[in-house]
């Protein structure tokens, strides 16, 4: 609890900013910030509700600060939806956004995936690539505010969260996968494990066909999926597989290996992935749904090999 009060002090600390201007040395309070730039006041409302009584003691931190419409990005949609959550759950995501030391954009290796150590003790991953700067796929929009104390802000488009459950407990979570949860568990009864294979610390990257797009592909009910031969269902779930932890953010434009050993091939700039033989590309619809074990996209099409 200590270093979670740390982290509150630190994010009220952080609407305190020095202005970028070098020959201006006035001090922007919260109440500054949040008349000027209304883009923080679900931030501001979710430090508030988890109980902020003091002034931050000490600046040597980061802070990734998700801006309204980073909220609205997991269904939080005003002040009033972050008060109605429990204080601890909200707590417990605003810790993830501190890294317990002071680091500039300028020190961020240009790399996929740098691991980093939250302020909760929980991993993320920092990208520094020709796009910028991201941070589990969540991508930096303004670097390098400084606080008062010494601390540094970068805003970010999406909320972070430190996912405990692997990427078969997440697809179980999604009613818009359950036909893929059904063919995993399928699949799972033939030679190739598949629901072990999702299970274990990976990483893995899934591409995640909707239920829509495993209608479109022939399966109209589950009740389909489960009459299928699971040696065929492992074939092409595994295609959907990448053995890393790629963020939309770390998706280049060209061809990657798959689990099942052949190739698909992804357009960045489109936000598509196409199979050997799909006569069009799949739209990703969805992406960045964090998992332990690795990371999901949703796609609006079945891959196939």
């Amino acid at each position: 609890m200590k270093s979670l009060n740390v982290f509150l002090f630190v994010v009220l600390g952080l609407f305190t900013f020095t202005s970028c201007n070098d020959d201006d040395d006035t001090q922007k309070t919260i109440v500054d910030l949040v008349v000027e730039n209304p883009d923080f006041s679900i931030l501001e409302a979710a430090v508030i509700h988890a109980g902020i009584t003091e002034s931050l003691k000490s600046g040597n931190i980061t802070v990734f600060a998700p801006d309204n419409e980073a909220f609205k990005t997991i269904g939080i949609n005003s002040e009033a939806d972050i008060r109605a959550i429990d204080k601890t759950a909200v707590a417990a995501i605003l810790s993830y956004h501190v890294i317990p030391s002071s680091v500039p954009s300028s020190a961020i290796a240009t790399a996929n995936n740098t691991e980093i150590i939250m302020l909760d003790g929980g991993k993320a991953w920092v990208t520094k690539n020709a796009s910028g700067v991201s941070v589990n796929g969540a991508k930096v929009t303004t670097a390098d505010l400084k606080a008062e104390n010494g601390g540094l802000v970068h805003v970010i488009d999406a909320v972070i969260l430190n996912e405990t459950r692997n990427i078969v407990a997440i697809a179980q979570a999604y009613p818009e996968l359950s036909y893929l949860v059904a063919a995993v568990l399928k699949a799972n009864e033939g030679t190739t494990k598949v629901v072990d294979i999702l299970s274990s610390a990976g990483p893995f990257t899934v591409f995640a066909p909707t239920n829509q797009a495993f209608i479109n592909a022939g399966f109209p009910t589950i009740a389909s999926i489960q009459a299928a031969n699971p040696n065929v269902l492992a074939n092409i779930l595994t295609y959907h597989v990448i053995a890393a932890r790629v963020y939309s953010s770390n998706l280049t434009t060209g061809t990657v290996a798959t689990a099942q050993g052949s190739n698909v091939t992804i357009n960045a700039t489109a936000g598509t992935v196409r199979g050997t033989n799909n006569n069009t590309p799949s739209n990703i619809v969805n992406v960045n749904i964090p998992a332990s074990n690795g990371v999901v996209h949703v796609i609006d099409t079945v891959l196939l090999p």
